[in-house]
């Protein structure tokens, strides 16, 4: 019998790895390029979870996977949260890296980005590295000619952007990241942590993205077809600027719908005229296109939320859950608890 006063032998922990031997590349080599006004989130969700899959611990030595922060002649970059990023290198051979992720983010409206950067971005696709667009990034890449007959993954907020720089370009907005081989591209903000993840479980195995989930606090690893939490109308063909101005201003306040009236304000126009704008566009009122925004909002949340009725009711805007009931009744001819339980099974069908 074993002494039960004894201590009990404890298997070692593995809480080191040996350093990387040198000369031997690391499974996974990722360069980001850092574009004006980059957002700091994608970049950070990307990069940490490549960091936290390369050793072990959170020790953040580059063995089981490395990266290098670029940016155009090595001058430092400013987030569009304000914070600077001084320490990068100018834009290195593409040939040493896997990847290339340019990490984009409020400077998407320039049209003219540098033609040095452009020319880079060229040589690496010329040179086999894969291009991953990062946030608006993709609207870097698309603008040196290297998304043509590929499907591109945007954000839903600069879709109706993206449109109208690239019109025959094919870009989505019901996936969390596309990869097309040669090309990734995703929607940025916390989609981007995924993008991550899945690279390292690409390149360095499952046990690694795991990893990396368990040190982010994670549920795991999202899969790219989840739908991006988008509910923006198609407008591609109305030309009333007040009328896109209207919609992006009620987009932005789905939990919280403002008036007729603030809307109006917000256009800079009256009521009557917004009323007129929005029959002559959309043939509906601005109220009424309201209504279902947020009863589309409430579909994606039923979908792909765990949250309750009464949550989701708050969540888009309704007042109490017998209010969302029969509104969500009268746009579906279901309640919501009917709708979900629908949807739910008819995607385990498919599985």
């Amino acid at each position: 019998m074993s002494d039960m006063n004894s201590a009990p032998s404890l298997a070692p922990r593995p809480d080191d790895e040996p350093p990387a031997v040198p000369g031997r590349l690391s499974p996974l080599r990722v360069g980001f390029v850092l574009l004006d006004q980059f957002t700091l989130a994608a970049f950070g969700g990307l990069i940490d979870a490549l960091r936290l899959a390369a050793d072990h611990g959170g020790r953040s030595r580059q063995i089981h996977a490395s990266w290098t922060v670029m940016s155009l002649d090595g001058t430092p970059r400013r987030a569009s949260c304000g914070v600077v990023v001084s320490d990068s290198a100018p834009l290195l051979d593409p040939a040493q890296f896997d990847y290339i992720a340019v990490c984009g983010g409020n400077d998407y409206l320039n049209e003219h980005p540098p033609a040095a950067l452009l020319d880079y971005l060229r040589r690496a696709a010329a040179c086999r590295a894969r291009l991953i667009g990062v946030c608006t990034g993709t609207f870097a890449i698309a603008q040196a000619g290297l998304a043509a007959r590929r499907t591109v993954c945007i954000h839903w907020n600069v879709l109706e952007a993206f449109q109208a720089q690239f019109p025959t370009l094919s870009a989505v907005t019901d996936k969390l990241f596309v990869d097309e081989g040669d090309l990734l591209s995703c929607a940025g903000s916390t989609a981007a942590i995924d993008l991550g993840l899945y690279l390292v479980t690409r390149h360095c195995g499952a046990a690694k993205a795991n990893q990396a989930v368990r040190h982010m606090m994670l549920q795991g690893m999202r899969p790219p077809s989840l739908p991006q939490p988008h509910f923006v109308a198609d407008l591609a063909k109305v030309t009333d600027a007040r009328v896109h101005q209207a919609v992006h201003f009620m987009e932005q306040r789905l939990d919280d719908p403002p008036s007729m009236d603030a809307v109006a304000r917000y256009v800079g126009c009256s009521t009557r005229q917004l009323e007129r704008a929005f029959a002559a566009a959309l043939g509906i009122a601005p109220a009424a296109f309201q209504r279902q925004l947020r009863t589309h909002y409430a579909c994606w949340m039923l979908e792909n939320s765990p949250r309750s009725i009464t949550e989701i009711a708050f969540d888009c805007g309704f007042s109490d859950a017998a209010h969302f009931s029969r509104e969500f009744r009268n746009a579906f001819a279901a309640s919501p608890r009917q709708y979900r339980s629908a949807r739910l099974a008819a995607r385990k069908a498919t599985t």
